[in-house]
Order: structure tokens, then C-alpha cells, then sequence
């Protein structure tokens, strides 16, 4: 089923500055744009390039004044989600190039210092059992609080705090990923029961692909059990959130406000 995304938000620059943005439904293989409509503020320059890993886009702009963005779109999802249980890890030397950046350490998530919580809580498991069991440990242990962290809290500073938005518990699934030698990166995206309505921020994990012998592919997990992976319309992928967040600017600015909705659609 089709969803239905709407997206506006606002902000005002004392002068003229780069800002890049990213906030439209990416055009990929495994969900297809019925319709979309971006509505930008007239600036002294816009221009498009690909983004990470060439999934989606990014929107450079030069802009002073008020500043406005209004994105609606329907969006077919057609992601297969086969039972992570099933699906095996990779040994690190099977590993494609695409899926080596994303087992070193980051901005925002620290592998690293999560090795021993890992290998004693889930040395264990093995494969996709190991990041169901990572995801379900994060859901049960954390709480989800609007304000908990900001722009500078990191994975390690939710892991000792225990709350945070979906942006922190995403990080935290990454790191734990990547301190097991699994792959992982983060998805900024939209779905439908995402509360409060926001963008919406997950993990992706590399584990083996059973179509296709000794190949690998890309899996949504959402530790905060908000977004089902079919109804989940990417927008784009990084290392963490600091590569895809939807206004990243380039000078100082004033951020107005913000307005997601995401529905099934009925139609």
C-alpha cells in the first residue's frame, strides 16, 4: 500500500548562506515515487547533486531572508523483509566494498567502546538472531523522550543515559552492529506511525542475502518498533546522522518550525 508523506519547515538567515538539504523520498529500486511536488523559496542559487552512496538527493541552496520548504509526495514501497532470524552474518574478508565503511567508527557512534557490552551480552547469537536480540534490548532498556539529547549526544552518551529519539536509538543499533563486525548505517526516512510525527530515523545492517549465494544485502531494523520496514520510504543513508540530516547549514540560522505527516494512503 502506497503512503502519503507531507513534509514543511522554516527558517530565517541573517545573511546570505549554503545550506544543504535532504528531504524527498529517494528514487531507488525498492520503493517507486507515484507522485511528489518540492516547493522551495526563491535563493541566489540551487542546485542538485547525489547524495550518499547515490541514494536520493541532496539540494545545495544560497539563501538569505526567510526561508521556506514544502515536500508532498505518494510513495509505493516494494522492500522485501524476509525473517532477520534466518539471515546469516558475513566473515569480514566476504565483505563487498560498499559495506566496509560502515564497520569503522563514526561522528556519532563509537563501536569501539561498545566491543565488550556486545560480546557479553550477544557473543552468543549469530547473524540476524544477534541484531533482532540488539534491537529488543535497546526497546526494553531505554525510554523515548523528546529533548533527552541534542545535536552533539553521541551513541555512548545514549547508551549511558538510556533515552533519547529515534535519531539516539538508531546510533546505538549501528555501534552495536558495528562492535559485532556487522555492517550497519543509518536511514533517515518517513513511515506511517511514527509518534510524534517527524522524520524518522532507523538502522540498516549487512547480513548475507539468500537469493543470491555468497551476496549480501541491506535490512531495516527499528529499534524503537515505530516503522515497519514495508511501509518505510528511505530518504537516505550515512555513516550516522551527521550525512544525512535534512537542513544541514553552512553559517548561522534560525530554525522556525517543522511539519511531518505520513499516512497509508487510501487511494
Amino acid at each position: 500500500m502506497p503512503i502519503d508523506i507531507s513534509a514543511k519547515f522554516a527558517f530565517h538567515l541573517n545573511q546570505p548562506t549554503d545550506l544543504l538539504l535532504q528531504f524527498e523520498a529517494a528514487v531507488i529500486p525498492e520503493q517507486k515515487i507515484l507522485s511528489s511536488e518540492t516547493k522551495l523559496s526563491p535563493a541566489m542559487h540551487t542546485a542538485r547533486v547525489p547524495a550518499q552512496d547515490s541514494v536520493g538527493e541532496r539540494i545545495w541552496v544560497r539563501a538569505e531572508g526567510d526561508y521556506n520548504v514544502e515536500y508532498n509526495a505518494r510513495v509505493e514501497v516494494n522492500r522485501l523483509v524476509p525473517d532477520l532470524s534466518k539471515l546469516h552474518t558475513m566473515d569480514p574478508h566476504d565483505l563487498p566494498g560498499e559495506a566496509v565503511e560502515y564497520v569503522f567508527d563514526s561522528r556519532y557512534c563509537q563501536a569501539d567502546r561498545m566491543h565488550s557490552f556486545v560480546m557479553d551480552r550477544f557473543g552468543k547469537l549469530e547473524g540476524g538472531e544477534k541484531i533482532l536480540a540488539m534491537a529488543d534490548w535497546i526497546g526494553d532498556n531505554f525510554t523515548y523522550e523528546a529533548g533527552a539529547s541534542n545535536a552533539t549526544t553521541t551513541a555512548l552518551d545514549t547508551f549511558v543515559e538510556r533515552r533519547g529519539i529515534c535519531r539516539d536509538y538508531a546510533h546505538v543499533m549501528i555501534c552495536f552492529a558495528r562492535a559485532a563486525t556487522i555492517p550497519a548505517r543509518y536511514v533517515s526516512c518517513y513511515a506511517p506511525g511514527v509518534n510524534p510525527p517527524d522524520f524518522h530515523a532507523v538502522a540498516e545492517v549487512f547480513l548475507k542475502d539468500p537469493t543470491t549465494p555468497g551476496g549480501g544485502a541491506w535490512y531495516i531494523v527499528d529499534p524503537t518498533d515505530m516503522a515497519r520496514a514495508d511501509q518505510t520510504a528511505k530518504i537516505g543513508i550515512g555513516r550516522d546522522a551527521a550525512d544525512v540530516s535534512f537542513l544541514t547549514t553552512f553559517g548561522l540560522s534560525d530554525f522556525r518550525n517543522s511539519e511531518v505527516t505520513v499516512t497509508e494512503s487510501d487511494g
